[in-house]
């Protein structure tokens, strides 16, 4: 604590001394100097001039590095950590920012649309094809989106139709794995320019009967339009998984009983998703500023057969599973004018609308299956229990006004103010098939508030292409509670998350931009996070509100240049993320007081070491070190698990026209927690093993 509060008495005496969708595709300049961003402020800027932390990577340092999952494209970003799997299958993710690992704590947007409404972001529909850069914010964005963030914003954007590229990329690998890639540039037709990616991705897995398939179609079309631009596009992916299963902790430890590769789903689990989304925009200049409209149609349908191991014994049952059908539908709007014209002044102006109608079907059974996960019952042999129903309608709706003023060459000064308005209706049943009992429940809650943001920087030096300068930020934010359409969902709805966060930092670029550095450090208050509680008298576990917690640490990332096709990248944080009052229900009807504790799963410490060498033909190569500090598995901070460091790395050879990769990732293959279920009580999944892969690509 002595040395955070140092930390911080540093950063704020330096600092004493002192967007637009058509902009959203402005092409970045070189990876190693300056980008632009159009996450924070809704038009294109230089991040080093944005008082907030803002990491881009470049589609082109994506394909150099052989990265094509959200877990490899971040590995190098200061602060974040992507747990791959989860409870919403392999192909999925969950994020972590500022030490807090939640399905949906971040804002995950694609395109300017957010990736799964008014619901959770839609992670395992997520396709890093074609992408012209991500943009990752840390910290909440309370003024921009109605979906919000309260830890971190993970924007990919993909490239104009006219700057595609064609491409034929051919990959297989290890447990079975391979993938094929077509990107074409389509021909003009009835004045668009367009462009059509198709793939198909398999990934086999160490744990027995696990893998997922994904087929992902974009088709992107843009075009001249009275005196604007009118711009479509079509995204379609169709996602099959077979589940793995999360390993169990007994006690302190997680148990010896089970095998690293065991599966204790049901014989033929399955979590299926397809999904359709169609957005539409028109771009065009209005009164001095560029006035910019955006709608967006979604909807996807998941199909679930899953269970879990709920009793470490040959106890008959001794696991607990589910069938369900979940169908979603989002609807967003956003309109926004952006003034630029004004010498001094920028200011956005807009309105969003995000509706989200869902509902779940389904029913939940007990069934026996071996520790070893041999002589697993099938689907036929698996009636359920009970017949469950859960409805659920949301409409959040905005107005938000952003402004950045600049009085003197080196200071910025930026304020933003949304007035939200969220209104939410649920609905549930419950019939019981043996006993016929019956249970119903409903409610409703609409509110009313305000969250914005303030922040400030200061340009202390400037010579040239180097320069330092300093930051500060305040954002109050708040969003309705999480629904993941579990079974075990009730009724009532929870209370809304709110946080209130402060960010300070320094920027700097030396040596005529081959040097990028950025050391950022921050505090946020949380109240009413939701977390997972087992349920009294149950074997599984159901959503609450927590009580209070602080988030508070220290995040620096280091870029440079060494040569003109020779990189170097060092990031590390420190995250202290604790309690502040929560009193905790472990046996029902007994609340312990968790004041003091840290957060389950959250390490303090995150370090990366990579180095990238990518000349336009010739050998190519990539190295990654990444190290993952100590956690505690639970919240009484009883069961210690230590660090680890994982290894990926790639070696190339390019012409104008080939390219030939061998990849790997976690070489190491460590198989250390990454994420605990929200599922199933004490039971985490684990960091798949050992993943090699060989491709070609052909450019045309």
């Amino acid at each position: 604590m002595r040395n955070l509060r140092l930390c911080y008495s540093i950063v704020a005496a330096a600092s004493g001394l002192s967007a637009l969708q058509g902009f959203a595709q402005a092409k970045p300049q070189d990876p190693s100097t300056a980008t632009v961003q159009v996450t924070a402020t809704r038009f294109p800027e230089d991040p080093a001039k944005v008082p907030a932390s803002i990491t881009v990577i470049t589609g082109k340092e994506l394909t150099e590095r052989g990265a094509t999952d959200l877990r490899s494209a971040l590995a190098m970003v200061a602060g974040v950590f992507i747990a791959p799997g989860g409870d919403n299958g392999p192909a999925s993710n969950i994020p972590e920012f500022w030490g807090l690992k939640e399905f949906d704590a971040f804002l995950l947007v694609v395109d300017g649309v957010p990736w799964g409404g008014t619901f959770n972001p839609a992670l395992s529909t997520l396709d890093l094809q074609d992408v012209e850069r991500i943009e990752v914010q840390r910290g909440a964005a309370p003024v921009m989106y109605g979906a919000t963030s309260f830890v971190g914003v993970i924007h990919v954007i993909h490239k104009l139709p006219g700057d595609a590229q064609g491409s034929v990329t051919l990959t297989g690998g290890n447990h079975s794995s391979g993938s094929g890639v077509v990107t074409l540039k389509v021909p003009k037709w009835a004045g668009f320019d367009s462009s059509l990616t198709a793939d198909y991705t398999k990934q086999g897995f160490d744990d027995p009967r696990t893998q997922f398939e994904r087929s992902h179609l974009l088709w992107r079309n843009r075009m001249e339009l009275a005196e604007g631009s009118f711009r479509f596009d079509v995204d379609w992916t169709s996602v099959d998984q077979k589940p793995g299963s999360p390993h169990p902790r007994v006690g302190k430890v997680l148990t010896d009983e089970i095998a690293v590769d065991t599966n204790h789903n049901p014989s033929g689990a399955f979590i299926n998703n397809r999904r359709l989304a169609l957005n539409v925009g028109y771009d065009r200049a209005l009164a001095g500023g560029l006035w910019s409209t955006t709608a967006s149609f979604s909807q996807s349908k998941q199909n679930v057969f899953r269970g879990f191991l709920v009793d470490v014994s040959q106890n008959d049952p001794n696991a607990h599973g589910f069938r369900e059908e979940v169908q979603t539908t989002d609807i967003y709007l956003d309109s926004h004018v952006a003034w630029t014209s004004v010498p001094g002044f920028k200011t956005v102006v807009g309105i969003d609308h995000l509706h989200g109608q869902g509902q779940g079907r389904g029913g939940d059974f007990d069934y026996f299956v071996n520790l070893d996960g041999t002589n697993p019952p099938g689907s036929d042999a698996l009636p359920p229990a009970a017949a469950i129903r859960i409805d659920d309608r949301r409409d959040f709706s905005g107005l938000y006004v952003f402004t950045e003023w600049t009085p003197t060459p080196r200071l910025i000064v930026e304020a933003g103010l949304r007035l939200n308005r969220t209104d939410e209706s649920r609905r549930t049943t419950l019939l019981d098939l043996a006993s016929q009992d019956f249970e119903a429940g409903q409610d409703a809650h609409t509110e009313t508030r305000f969250t914005g943001s303030v922040g400030a920087n200061w340009t202390a030096w400037q010579e040239g292409g180097n320069q330092v300068g300093f930051f500060a930020n305040y954002r109050n934010s708040f969003k309705p509670s999480a629904i993941d359409f579990g079974l075990d969902s009730h009724s009532q709805l929870l209370k809304p998350e709110t946080g209130q966060s402060v960010d300070l930092g320094i920027k700097a670029r030396l040596m005529d931009g081959k040097l990028a550095l950025e050391v950022s450090s921050f505090m946020m208050d949380m109240e009413n996070l939701v977390i997972s509680q087992l349920k009294p008298g149950d074997s599984t576990s159901t959503l609450i509100n927590s009580g209070k917690q602080r988030f508070q640490g220290v995040e620096a990332d280091l870029r440079y240049r060494c040569a003109s096709d020779f990189f170097t990248r060092v990031s590390y944080s420190y995250h202290d993320t604790r309690f502040r009052d929560l009193a905790f229900e472990f046996d029902p009807g007994v609340p312990t007081q968790l004041k003091g504790n840290r957060l389950e799963m959250s390490p303090y410490h995150l370090g990366a070491l990579g180095f990238l060498y990518a000349p336009a033909k010739g050998f190519t190569g990539s190295f990654e070190l990444n190290y993952t500090g100590g956690v505690y598995l639970n919240k009484r901070n009883t069961a210690p698990v230590g660090g680890y460091t994982t290894l990926a790395a790639g070696l190339g050879y390019r012409t104008g026209t080939w390219e030939f990769r061998l990849d790997g990732q976690n070489l190491t293959d460590r198989r250390n927690p990454v994420a605990e279920s929200e599922l199933g009580d004490a039971q985490y999944y684990l960091l798949p093993g050992r993943s090699v892969r060989a491709s070609i690509r052909m450019r045309f």
